[in-house]
């Protein structure tokens, strides 16, 4: 490349011999750093190279930072659940959807009363349509071993 286009906060932007960059670079004690290799000429800045790279690193930390994380809240019921825990465990539900958490609910099968699975799935059905207003069904009532479970994921994701 004989020639590049420079920018910067202390330089006269132009096109310059990339020989001439180099030496204005060095006459500063900082670095010709190629921003846009595609353009023509390249597009290079006149910059600390170091600070340059933490400058990058300390933004993706704080992207990174910024990216909201999932969180997934277990309920568990038996198949004999009664009403009252029912809605107690629908109001922690409620909570946990409007914060912004995945709900997996799930009906735990002990022993015998595998032979319940209809009850169960009965159940968790009634919990997911109880919740329609606060969330949507990510997977429908499934077994898996001795649980049976349905996961939940809020409808709008709340702003710090």
């Amino acid at each position: 490349m004989p020639e590049v286009r420079l920018v910067g906060d202390n330089v006269d932007v132009g096109i310059y011999p990339t020989r001439q960059a180099l030496g204005m670079a060095r006459e500063q004690g900082l670095d010709l750093v190629e921003i846009s290799a595609k353009a023509t000429p390249p597009v290079c800045k006149i910059i600390d190279y170091s600070k340059f790279k933490y400058e990058q690193k300390k933004k993706q930390k704080e992207l990174k930072a910024k990216a909201h994380k999932t969180v997934v809240k277990e309920i568990r019921f038996g198949p004999n659940t009664d009403d009252h825990d029912f809605q107690f465990k629908l109001k922690h539900a409620m909570s946990f959807l409007e914060s912004g958490n995945k709900v997996k609910a799930y009906v735990h099968f002990a022993g015998r009363t595998i032979v319940f699975k209809e009850r169960g799935e009965i159940l968790l059905l009634k919990f997911a349509q109880a919740l329609e207003e606060h969330g949507k069904v990510e997977q429908l009532p499934r077994l898996e071993g001795k649980r049976m479970s349905v996961m939940i994921a809020p409808k709008k994701i709340p702003k710090k």
